[in-house]
């Protein structure tokens, strides 16, 4: 920029990468930046202009997306908003390839990540494009009929398992794209986007229906939660009283109540104080403990859906800590109450698969809150609400949240899943409350740290100390004392550092390593007497800091004795691998890292004594150079790397000397063995120069002579030990990396009077001081590094060119021994030599936009003057390549490391692209683990930010995508792909591995490269061997993540790769004997299907877009120097467009064409017909039909004689039938006219007097044509129920329709194909025989894929094919085998739902045929097909307006239950009927009328099967009957009325008193059929409807079932027993599920008067039942019912009578069930209750008299025992009812209870049976627990617990 004119507006980045800023070349990026966005903004501008979607503005949208990782989003907002919205308008272009649109998906998500940096008046976008867009993807109408591939949906017929599993994992990922583009998109939609929204899905809230998910998902998608304040009443208030009143409503948890709970948690979390939460809270968490699935009471049945359906815990913990706070605190006490409630489930001995949920709950509730507290105090202030003042969590708050908390996380530290959970969940709570947290850690960790016998618990508390590291020793004002506990607890884990237990080992190194780097390990004991400004706590740790050297060197002893014991000799036996093992590298890992950071935070004084140690340690011993060597030397590196200067002034002399020494004589040259000595102090040698590179330069005399020495060490192991010294060498020199890494910058050694390092105990690194030495290499270092390469790499090469050229000769141990030296020389001066360069290759891709490289400046200036080595390297390898293929292919080590230099060759500019994956992983992870979430901005400690730095610094070496294809790599690459289909498995596979990475580097290089590939499969090469022709597929094939060429989505490269893999079964290589090559074939096919997706065929691009383009051009900082294209540019651009349009139909036909020419040949091998065909069926379309050859030959391929062709075939002409649909013309209609009702004003749903006319009426069918001519259809069922849509659309009258009946000359010419092949009766006949025919016997079901055949061909043709088919269809109905019903089942299926749009004549006449034909299929039905018919009769249902299936429905209902054909066919018939009706819903009231007065007085059937079926109709009859708010009462028939008649009848059972029997009547006997033995048999049937309705209904009838509940009590049995009669079991389960039903406020009392009245009956098994029936009902209702204070009174006085019941075993349960709700809370230990049972307690019982032995047995009075039994079973319930603590009031209570030891039975077993459970639940942590007891009171209890009568 010019200074002299006016100054220009700044450039203001949005926010960039501040990392870069710290790069020691930091000053040239921002020119850097500048440059490459303007170039971006250019070219993807003028790639939009010239409407050129591929390759120009893909590849800038590429660009730009590398950009932002690079260097974060630096650009002004004006720039940042026009990439938005051309990215929007991109995306949503209707005709895009879906790749395409997941790639700039990707970008829009990145570019609206972060949503505070634009607010809603920055940017506006629209939401309607984005719902056209989902719909059209998620819900395709074609996808299931294979028009359109998406990549990876689910293939048919793709059996094997695994794909599938990976299908449904890569699926997901279209989906999730598109799901987290919308959310991403949702802050900006306008303000009237929540009304649109609802007036769009308001209409498909139909419950009983499939779009009510379809409609709750949206809504939860994209309702916007954000809007200002001043805009709640265009938001969220227009749906919240709305939604909320339809969940509050729901009782069954169908599967969209999930996502309502989501969009809840999000409405909640955006608007903490703008809604009150609290009249819902107890609902809220009684849903929340139900959906934690717990289990209760001992014999349960579980719903299976509330496993499936349950909700997402981390949307209950989002809702959870929005809900926090405010002036009521009500949110706080029910949590406390659900942990209360739900901690004993977190107690060890716990497991089940609800475990799971339970610590995914505990984990990330801390954090939620932690967030929320961030946002609340720490964040920056952005445009979205800010949280009220009167609703921040206070102080108060925290303290409670963590109050509750603790209790469960201390539990969860021991569970059986591991302690990451609690160790995430303490690191949270102790960033809030580190005083209420820490300690109770501290507890467990001491004892633990002592013990021996329980490693486990070493392991858990000392991953929960890691987590809870920083606050530990950071101190503050909450935790003062905190920093004190940090040499204790150091000191004790140094016997963790154990050679034998791997698993402490590693936790103990991460512990130290953790502690360690958050303190300087400084000796500040001397300032005690320098300074007198300390606090009490820092006096204390200046003393203790005196231990430090201490631990030092203890912690280096360990670490030596660990080295010892896993010296190779010690290990293992010579003969096993010399490697190391996983376990061994892991902890030599954990060892080097835990030292060096040890090493790093010493101060000097401390360092030198260890310096002095490790040398000693390292020169007195000579260790093997695989295990210990690689140990020790790591350790000595370690040291080297923290104070070079001194480290290099001890090791570089001594191992010189002695290197020196053992190689004096020129015989060890030729050594084969090597002296251990030489080895050891190489190896030494070569990790202590890994250091900072000036520092070495020193020491150049003494190590070059070395290099040259012993380079060409005759041994192996010598010279990969030298070549290590020489990589090392030439990397410190030449390489860019931070040279220290310590917690403070500068390091600790400054006087103690002017800096106290105890002061910056966990003290966070300062982004903005971090004050990095960097390395960087100096020109007498760059010097250095090119005189090694002259004098060691020069000589090497010139060998190697002579032996190439045939001059020289040379063994293949030079040969290996040479390549060793090149490639060690380019790994370590890799960074200083520039990459190939070369011509460009001309013509891969047409394009009207420049595709250049950007490079990136990564510090280093190339030094042009100097030869090139890597040009050097690359021409010596190439020839040396050519010569070994030629004459020593089988030398393959050689090749081996060949294609490694040719990797790094390519790609390797001083890092590796894994090692940098690792590091950035661990990177992650050790951030995760010391982060402080709640003040965030970036307070990690120095160390970690310095690396994240020279992450930043190694992301820009690394990043090369989109590398210009030049001849050099064209070369390099021909070369690999040779490699790849040579003769040795192991060189063609690591050669394929580098060709699949280059492949992804360079642009466009597969196009190049795909035809030499191909040239081996062709089937006229003669002379291809078996080996190439592996090579070449496998190359084709691709490896799991890379690019496959055989698949690449580009009609170019598709047209010549399919046809090749098919021809090649010609191909004189090919074997099908070999197992590997069919294998390679079966994964290409499978690998091509599943991630093939529709290739677009139409490239167009929006002239909207094209302003938005413009601009971008144009806007200034930074301008871009790309010129606007010209006029005639644009038109040009135009022209393009349409030629690739019309270019790309032109392949896609041609392919086509190719493919069936390929199966045209004679003798292909039918493997490859059926990939062929394979092929084929992927490429139909719904926006092109499949070209009439291609259909001739599906259609003939429906009668192929092998099954699997028959079965693409059937599917492919299913699709094509869609493709041949002809559009029916719909109009708009008015739903009020036709009703003739008013537009109500407020929301009704249900059956109201305006959708009337939609349901069937049985007085007036449609008989006549006028009738039928002028009744408006509504095929789907769901419109009208809620609410009408804006535009109801319905199909014109018949005559607007396309005709019926065409004669030949009327259709197309695919149409005319498929005309004649199915007027053709041979044809035909010759199909049906295939059709009727068993695939897999018993697996086979209803067929779909056929079903959608025929009714394709009756939509298409109406009923021109049915003079054919009929009589088949009356010869298969009479046949009654399984196969031939279900064929015409699937016939008869797509008849009635193809006759859509047949005039009322046709139809008339097809159900004359169609009725008595399903009367016969009815009447032969069987076991095997009775769910076929079920299946064809609710697929001719769906989606159907029931008034024009009269026919049918009338028929079925004539009398399902006439007894003809037995109980079997009647049940059948039933099933049929409900299958018919179900999915009529509720558009059929009337027939459910009449089917119930059928129904009724057959309930009392005799057959279990009819019940059963009787039963599951009923559910459907009463489904629509629901209570959902702004619901209208149901027309179809009512539960509560249906109760009041079968009560009637079932009276006889309700008066009688005595038990009730099943009085079976024998069949056929005339047993007395009395009113009783009905009403018996009315009862099973209606056990049989409630059990099947507990599954299903949305909403459960309490008043009514609770009629039942007398007779149910007085039924069940109590014993677990299965032998009992059906009635019994069935009355069982009926009150189990009975019993976990969620209840309202309303219906408690109703519940409880019931219960109590049953407390109260003379049967002792009713009043036992009503104990286990609380139990369950109160967990399950927990919350409800606390809200209720008289409710839980009701209960209390309910189970403290019972107590008193004469019953034992109620008495027992009673105790049972009250402990039960003293543990979860829901009734508390208060001193009137206490007081209560120690009154019982003392019941007086009379002295037993001594009696004659001839007297009867005399007893005590049963009044009194009872009571005195009472009050020991309540105090005993009290006791159990804490299992893992000692509450204060329990001593008292235990010796209470000790004084009843000798009492009568059975007082004496209870007081027995309690103790021992005390014991056995207290043991665990008796030394804790002990605490609680006085001297006295211990003395009675261990007498008690160990007492004669304890094992009496």
């Amino acid at each position: 920029m010019s200074t002299d004119e006016a100054p220009a507006p700044a450039f203001v980045p949005q926010k960039e990468i501040v990392y870069n800023k710290l790069l020691p070349y930091s000053d040239r990026l921002d020119r850097e930046s500048d440059d490459i966005l303007a170039k971006i903004k250019g070219h993807l501008g003028r790639a939009v202009l010239l409407r050129e979607l591929w390759p120009g503005v893909l590849f800038w949208t590429r660009k730009l997306s590398t950009y932002i990782r690079l260097y974060g989003r630096k650009f002004n907002k004006e720039d940042h908003v026009l990439f938005i919205k051309l990215l929007y308008e991109l995306v949503t272009i209707p005709k895009l390839e879906i790749s395409m649109m997941q790639g700039f998906a990707r970008l829009l998500i990145n570019l609206l990540k972060k949503k505070e940096l634009l607010s809603r008046q920055d940017l506006e976008l629209p939401w309607q494009p984005l719902y056209e867009m989902l719909e059209r993807i998620l819900y395709s109408k074609t996808e299931h009929l294979g028009l359109n591939w998406f990549p990876n949906s689910q293939r048919p017929d793709s059996a094997a398992s695994k794909s599938i599993i990976l299908n449904i994992l890569q699926r997901c990922s279209v989906e999730n794209v598109l799901k987290t583009l919308v959310k991403s998109c949702r802050p900006y939609f306008p303000e009237d986007a929540t009304q649109e929204m609802l007036d769009e899905w308001r209409p498909l809230l139909c419950p009983f229906d499939v779009t009510m998910q379809k409609a709750i998902s949206y809504f939860e998608l994209f309702l916007p939660t954000t809007l200002p304040p001043p805009l709640h009443h265009k938001g969220f208030k227009l749906w919240f009283p709305e939604l909320m009143d339809l969940w509050v409503s729901v009782q069954n948890l169908p599967g969209w109540e999930g996502h309502l709970v989501n969009l809840f948690a999000r409405l909640a979390s955006d608007n903490i104080g703008y809604i009150d939460w609290d009249p819902f809270v107890p609902k809220i968490f009684t849903r929340i403990l139900r959906s934690l699935n717990l289990p209760v009471g001992s014999s349960q049945v579980l719903v299976p859906r509330y496993l499936t359906n349950a909700y997402d815990v981390g949307h209950i913990v989002i809702w959870i800590s929005s809900m926090l706070g405010g002036p009521s605190k009500q949110t706080q006490q029910q949590l406390s109450g659900l942990f209360n409630s739900i901690t004993s489930f977190f107690h060890p001995s716990n497991n089940g698969r609800w475990l799971m949920k339970l610590m995914k709950l505990l984990q990330r509730l801390p954090a939620s809150v932690v967030r929320r507290l961030h946002r609340e105090r720490y964040k920056k202030p952005t445009w979205l609400t800010p949280v009220p003042k009167s609703h921040q969590l206070t102080e108060q708050d925290i303290t409670a949240f963590v109050e509750s908390m603790k209790q469960p996380v201390l539990l969860a530290m021991f569970s059986k899943t591991g302690s990451l959970e609690a160790a995430q969940a303490l690191q949270n709570l102790a960033l809030m409350r580190p005083e209420l947290v820490i300690p109770p850690v501290l507890e467990k960790t001491y004892p633990a740290m002592e013990t021996l016998t329980e490693p486990h618990q070493l392991t858990a508390t000392l991953s929960c100390m890691i987590g809870v590291a920083r606050s530990l020793v950071s101190g503050g004002r909450r935790f003062p004392e905190g920093p004190t506990h940090m040499l204790p607890l150091l000191m004790r884990a140094l016997p963790g550092v154990d050679p034998n237990d791997f698993s402490k080992c590693m936790i103990t190194f991460q512990f130290i390593a953790t502690f360690s780097t958050l303190v300087p390990l400084v000796d500040c004991s001397s300032a005690l007497h320098e300074r007198n400004d300390l606090s009490e706590v820092e006096r204390e740790l200046c003393s203790a800091s005196a231990e430090f050297e201490d631990f030092v060197l203890q912690f280096m002893d360990r670490c030596f004795a660990l080295i010892e014991s896993s010296t190779l000799e010690q290990t293992r036996e010579e003969t096993e691998t010399e490697k190391m093992t996983h376990l061994e590298s892991l902890v030599e890992l954990g060892l080097s890292s835990t030292f060096s950071t040890v090493l790093t935070q010493c101060s000097k004084d401390i360092f030198k004594v260890a310096l002095e140690k490790v040398f000693n340690f390292a020169t007195t011993n000579i260790f093997e150079t695989r295990v210990a060597g690689r140990m020790v030397a790591d350790m000595c590196r370690a040291a080297a790397k923290c104070h070079p200067v001194e480290s290099l002034k001890l090791f570089v002399p001594h191992c010189c000397n002695a290197i020196n020494q053992l190689t004096v004589s020129d015989d060890v040259l030729r050594e084969e063995e090597l002296d251990k000595e030489l080895l050891w102090s190489l190896q030494l040698l070569s990790e202590i120069t890994r250091v900072d590179g000036d520092k070495l330069l020193p020491y150049r005399p003494q190590l070059v002579p070395i290099l040259r020495r012993t380079l060409h060490l005759k041994c192996k192991q010598g010279y990969s030990l030298s070549c290590n010294l020489l990589h090392h060498l030439l990397r410190s020199t030449a390489l860019i990396y931070p040279t220290e890494y310590c917690s403070v910058p500068g390091g600790f050694d400054k006087p103690l009077s002017a800096y106290l390092p105890i002061k910056d105990w966990g003290r966070p690194g300062d982004l903005w001081n971090l004050s990095i030495q960097w390395h960087t290499p100096s020109a007498e270092e760059t010097a250095f590094v090119f005189y090694i390469l002259d004098t060691l790499l020069q000589p090497e090469l010139l060998r190697l060119q002579g032996h190439a050229e045939g001059q020289l000769e040379m063994s293949r141990d030079d040969i290996l021994q040479s390549l060793s030296i090149v490639q060690h020389c380019l790994l370590g001066a890799g960074s200083l030599l520039p990459a190939l360069d070369g011509q460009p290759v001309p013509n891969l891709v047409p394009s009207m936009v420049s595709l250049e490289e950007t490079k990136l400046y990564t510090g280093v200036d190339y030094d042009t003057s100097r030869e090139n080595y890597r040009e050097a390297i690359c021409r010596v390898m190439r020839k040396l390549l050519h010569h070994i293929l030629e004459h020593s292919e089988d030398d393959t080590k050689s090749l081996f490391s060949i294609i490694k230099i040719i990797g790094d060759l390519l790609h390797f500019k001083g890092s590796h692209k894994h090692e940098f994956d690792s590091r950035w992983k661990s990177f992650n992870l050790v951030k995760k683990s010391m982060e402080n979430r709640l003040h965030g901005r970036k307070q990690h400690i120095r160390a970690l930010l310095i690396d994240r730095v020279m992450l930043q610094h190694e992301l820009r070496k690394l990043t090369v995508e989109g590398c210009e294809y030049r001849s050099v790599h064209q070369n390099l690459l021909r070369d690999l792909l040779r490699l790849s289909t040579s003769t040795y498995s192991q060189v063609r596979s690591k050669a394929q591995s580098v060709l699949f990475t280059a492949l992804g580097t360079y642009n466009f290089c597969c196009r190049d490269l795909i035809p030499r590939v191909l040239e081996f499969l062709w089937p006229e090469q003669q002379h291809v061997t078996q080996q190439q022709f592996k090579g070449a597929l496998y190359c084709l094939l691709g490896n799991h993540n890379g690019v496959c060429l055989a698949n690449l989505h580009d009609w170019d490269c598709i047209v010549q790769t399919w046809p090749a893999l098919v021809s090649s079964g010609l191909s004189s290589a090919m074997s099908l004997e070999k197992p590997s090559i069919v294998r390679l074939f079966d994964d290409l096919a499978d690998k091509i299907h599943r991630q093939y997706e529709t290739i677009g065929l139409d490239f167009s691009v929006a002239d909207s877009t094209l302003a938005i383009a413009a601009q971008i051009v144009q806007t200034p900082l930074p301008l871009s120097s790309v010129p606007l294209p010209s006029a005639q540019d644009v038109e040009t651009g135009r022209e393009r467009q349409r030629a690739r349009n019309q270019d790309a139909l032109q392949k896609y036909e041609k392919l086509v064409h190719t493919l069936l020419e390929c199966l045209a040949q004679r003798n292909l091998p039918w493997k490859f017909e059926h990939i062929c065909i394979g092929f084929l069926s992927l490429l139909l379309r719904d926006d092109h039909p499949l070209p009439p050859p291609a259909v001739r030959f599906f259609v003939q391929s429906l009668n192929h004689d092998a099954l699997i062709v028959r079965k693409m075939a059937i599917s492919a002409v299913a699709g094509v039938m869609k493709q041949l649909k002809r559009p029916h013309k719909k109009v708009e209609l008015n739903p009020y006219e036709i009703s003739g009702c008013e537009e109500p004003g407020e929301l009704m749903a249900g059956d109201r007097k305006d959708n009337r006319w939609l349901q069937y009426d049985g007085k007036n069918l449609l008989k006549t044509q006028e009738a039928w001519e002028a009744c408006r259809f509504v095929e789907k069922t769901h419109w009208g129920y809620y609410s009408w849509p804006r535009k109801l659309l319905l199909y014109a009258p018949v005559q607007e329709q396309p005709p019926l009946g065409r004669s030949r000359d009327e259709m197309n010419e695919m149409e005319q194909i498929i005309f004649d092949h199915f007027s053709d009766p041979k044809f035909v006949d010759q199909l049906i025989k295939f059709l009727s025919l068993e695939d897999r016997k018993g697996k086979d079901k209803f067929n779909p894929r056929r079903f959608c055949l025929f009714k394709g061909l009756f939509r298409n043709y109406d009923d021109a094919f049915l003079p054919v088919l009929r009589p088949h269809m009356e010869r298969l109905v009479a046949d009654s085998h399984e196969s031939t019903q279900r064929c015409v089942a699937e016939i008869i299926a797509g008849l009635i739902r193809g006759c859509k749009h047949w005039s009322f004549a046709k139809v008339e006449q097809l159900w004359g045929l169609l009725c008595p034909l399903i009367r016969k299929a009815l009447s032969n039905i069987t076991v095997e097909t009775y769910s076929d018919w079920g299946t064809c009769i609710a697929t001719a249902c769906e989606s159907r307006d029931p008034r024009k299936l009269h026919w049918l429905f009338e028929m079925l209902m004539e009398s399902p239950l006439n007894g003809e054909g037995g109980s079997f066919v009647d049940a059948c018939r039933l099933y049929v009927l409900q299958g018919g009706l179900a999915q009529q819903e509720w558009r059929v009231p009337e027939l459910l009328h009449r089917l119930l007065c059928y129904l009724e007085p057959k309930l009392t059937q005799v057959y279990k099967n009819v019940r059963e079926r009787i039963g599951s109709v009923l559910t459907y009859i009463f489904m629509i009957d629901v209570n959902l708010p702004c619901t209208r009462p149901a027309a179809s028939p009512r539960i509560g009325h249906f109760m009041q008649r079968v009560m009637r009848q079932l009276k006889p059972l309700m008066e009688a008193d005595e038990e009730i029997q099943n009085h079976v009547v024998e069949e056929n006997g005339v047993g007395e059929q009395d009113e009783r033995t009905q009403a018996i048999k009315l009862l099973k049937t209606v056990l049989k409807w409630l059990m099947a309705s507990a599954g299903r209904s949305f909403s459960t009838a309490v008043p009514e079932q609770l009629q039942l509940l007398p007779l149910l009590f007085k039924i069940a049995p109590v014993e677990n027993d299965d032998s009992y009669d059906e009635l019994k079991r069935d009355a069982k389960t009926c009150l189990s599920l009975m019993s976990q039903g969620l209840l309202y406020p309303e219906q408690i009392p109703l519940v409880l008067s019931m219960l109590k009245e049953i407390a109260g009956s003379s049967s002792w098994h009713a009043r036992y039942t009503v104990l286990t029936y609380l139990q369950t009902m109160v967990f399950y209702n927990l919350f409800t019912l606390l809200s209720h204070a008289a409710a839980v009174q009701d209960v209390r006085w309910l189970v403290i009578g019972l107590l008193e019941d004469e019953q034992l075993e109620v008495r027992e349960m009673a105790a049972t069930t009250l402990s039960g709700f003293l543990q979860c809370n829901f009734l508390s230990m208060d001193s009137p209750m206490q007081a209560h049972f120690e009154k019982l307690c003392k019941t007086r019982l009379p002295k037993k008299r001594k009696r004659d032995p001839g007297s009867a047995v005399d007893t005590i009075p049963p009044a009194d025992l009872v009571k005195r039994h009472a009050g020991v079973l309540g105090l005993s319930a009290c006791i159990l009812s804490s299992p893992y603590d000692v509450p204060a009031w329990m001593p008292q209570l235990l010796m209470d209870l000790s004084a009843h030891l000798n009492d009568t039975q059975p007082i004496e077993m209870t007081v027995k049976k309690t103790l021992s459970n005390f014991r056995r639940t207290h043991h665990d942590n008796w030394q804790e627990h002990k605490q609680q007891f006085t001297d006295d009171q211990l003395l009675v209890l261990t007498d008690l617990l160990v007492s004669p009568c304890y094992y009496a």
